[in-house]
């Protein structure tokens, strides 16, 4: 395996995005993220190439996420924080897009939910993807395809009633 100051700087943006979209929680993702480097580097000697490096990575990641779950239930409930957009009323209409699409997310059933993650706030390749919840790469496409169709769906019914 390649040198893990490599590896991290390599890697360590998509590991956090993908905790990120998770946990909803720059702290919390942050933390994970280094327990992810940690756990990797003693894990060092079992990782023997028969997937990727993100692959790997993430489904340690995925494994310390659901330990930290596990162990602090109560910080499952964290808000999306919202990223100013531009105006007042711009940036509301935008942080309730958004806020109402993670929910959404969040709601959907294992493994639409993963997969969306994965590939959304992860930036992995539906292969890398597959690999990561035991998968096809097909699989994981039509269950990503699908998944977005129902949000759609969703988003479009819920502005219907609305207007």
């Amino acid at each position: 395996m390649k040198a893990i100051e490599e590896v991290y700087r390599q890697y360590a943006s998509t590991v956090y995005r993908y905790l990120l979209s998770l946990t909803r929680s720059s702290d919390i993702a942050e933390e994970l993220t280094q327990e992810t480097f940690y756990r990797a580097i003693r894990a060092s000697d079992r990782y023997d190439g028969s997937c990727s490096i993100t692959t790997w990575l993430c489904a340690i990641a995925k494994r310390v996420r659901l330990e930290h779950a596990r162990k602090h239930p109560a910080n499952e409930d964290i808000s999306v924080q919202a990223i100013p957009t531009g105006s007042a009323e711009e940036e509301v209409m935008a942080s309730e897009g958004r806020l109402e699409i993670m929910r959404r997310l969040h709601a959907m059933p294992e493994p639409t939910r993963e997969v969306m993650y994965l590939r959304i706030f992860g930036g992995l390749a539906f292969k890398e993807v597959g690999e990561v919840l035991g998968m096809t790469e097909n699989r994981a496409r039509v269950i990503y395809y699908r998944g977005k169709e129902k949000l759609r769906k969703e988003l479009d019914e819920n502005v219907q009633n609305t207007l």
